[in-house]
């Protein structure tokens, strides 16, 4: 038995061959991205980049991160690709869908979010990445009119023919993620055809108009046994009859919209007047992108979708019902402005009413610059890369929801009755600890006390 340290529980130590259960990153990992806007293609054209030794994986946790394990005093921190068996770079194969038939060079040419000496360094290859044609309906996203879209007689068709393709892509690689890039649908709730697997294959069936073509994607891939992301807030595996197919097939799913510019600021923030009892009356959240992305959310149905999936976060990280003097009264405000001059460099305003010691008040303001598509791309690839490791690790394979993952996600998802976690530093320790775990080492606590005996 050991001895308790700061590197906390034995809980995996016991096995310590843990990692040895992982079925090793083999072969070629095939990615295959809904929508080919501007997060696949700087994801893309940047991974690519980086495998021609021409930049740096810089906001990718899997290919810069490290990893403490054991005792502050063992000095061990490996980088956590050579800590867990990640698939490498060199080994990831791209393709995709999308409602325009542009291949991924003049795609990202259109994006406008890579400068044009980065692409031409790499313009063969982005060349010879072209889209399938993608299952869409203009109901569903208002603002854009596809071009190059499936055809079928009703909804389980398109399904099938979705199957059909991540079935052809399987013959080329060893193993496929699907991970959705595309744009932000109409607000849509859970009904009776979300219920079930029967009730949701009978729904494709009759076209229930409940049924947006997110769902369509993530059903093709989970009854092919595929993983998959959802880089949007739409509602599209949070629901009962994905997470049972998700279990049933052993396809791994997570959580749904990337925590990129404010909200990841947001979810740094909060924490930190949360820990040192600040109260807080007010945030006022206002952004402007001219994006693809920010001409959808122009639409109030699809606004409404990202809306949701924003205001939830600081109710859950400030515990109001816990902490009533201090947040009970909160205002909280959040706005997106299409704004076509700034394409796709956000900013981000943020006003914070704070108050302290006897109620004096106090205020932060933050402005943040960022470009939307360069903080995303770094997230879609660590998820890909997690969870092909989830399905290769038995313990993780049929748990359906990976709620470690929620690091990267505005909305994670948990079981049924947990709430989520969306404090950063929070997720960022469950994350690290769940990879502790499945390799054999201890999980760490920071607890401490053995240093001082």
């Amino acid at each position: 038995m050991s001895t308790p340290n700061d590197s906390g529980m034995k809980a995996a130590a016991e096995s310590p061959a843990a990692g040895s259960k992982i079925q090793p990153a083999m072969g070629k990992l095939g990615v295959m991205t809904v929508g080919m806007g501007s997060v696949a293609t700087t994801l893309i054209a940047g991974v690519e980049a980086v495998r021609k030794g021409l930049a740096k994986p810089i906001g990718s946790l899997t290919q810069m991160g490290t990893i403490r394990l054991g005792k502050r005093t063992d000095g061990r921190s490996p980088l956590i690709k050579d800590f867990a068996p990640i698939a490498d770079l060199n080994d990831v194969v791209f393709t995709g869908w999308d409602i325009f038939p542009e291949n991924m060079y003049e795609a990202a040419e259109h994006a406008q979010v890579l400068d044009r000496d980065h692409l031409k360094s790499i313009k063969p290859f982005l060349e010879a990445i072209k889209p399938m044609p993608a299952v869409f309906e203009q109901h569903y996203v208002k603002r854009l009119n596809g071009t190059h879209v499936k055809q079928g007689k009703n909804k389980f068709d398109l399904a099938q023919q979705l199957r059909s393709d991540i079935q052809t892509f399987k013959t080329q690689v060893d193993r496929v993620v699907v991970i959705w890039a595309g744009s932000t649908e109409i607000f849509l709730e859970p009904s009776a055809v979300h219920q079930s697997i029967e009730a949701f294959e009978k729904g494709l069936v009759d076209n229930d108009p409940n049924i947006a073509p997110s769902q369509i994607y993530a059903y093709a891939a989970l009854k092919e046994g595929v993983p998959f992301a959802n880089g949007a807030p739409n509602l599209t595996v949070d629901l009962p009859c994905m997470q049972q197919l998700s279990k049933l097939t052993g396809a791994p799913i997570c959580g749904k919209d990337f925590k990129t510019g404010q909200t990841f600021i947001k979810t740094v923030l909060a924490p930190a007047f949360k820990a040192r009892m600040l109260g807080i009356s007010g945030w006022y959240s206002t952004n402007i992108l001219g994006n693809r992305d920010g001409e959808v959310l122009d639409d109030p149905e699809s606004f409404k979708t990202k809306e949701e999936s924003k205001l939830g976060v600081l109710d859950f990280i400030l515990q109001p019902e816990l902490y009533p003097d201090l947040y009970k009264d909160i205002y909280h405000k959040v706005r997106i402005n299409y704004y076509p001059p700034r394409g796709d460099n956000k900013e981000g305003w943020d006003n914070i009413d704070i108050f302290g010691w006897l109620g004096y008040p106090m205020q932060i303001k933050v402005d943040f610059l960022c470009r939307d598509s360069i903080l995303a791309a770094p997230i879609a690839l660590d998820l890909v890369l997690f969870l092909d490791l989830a399905q290769r690790t038995p313990e993780l394979k049929h748990l359906g929801i990976q709620e470690w993952l929620s690091f990267y996600f505005k909305s994670p998802m948990t079981a049924e009755g947990l709430y989520p976690e969306h404090d950063l530093f929070i997720q960022s320790m469950k994350l690290k600890n769940t990879l502790r775990h499945i390799m054999g080492e201890d999980l760490i606590t920071h607890l401490g006390l053995e240093y001082y005996d």
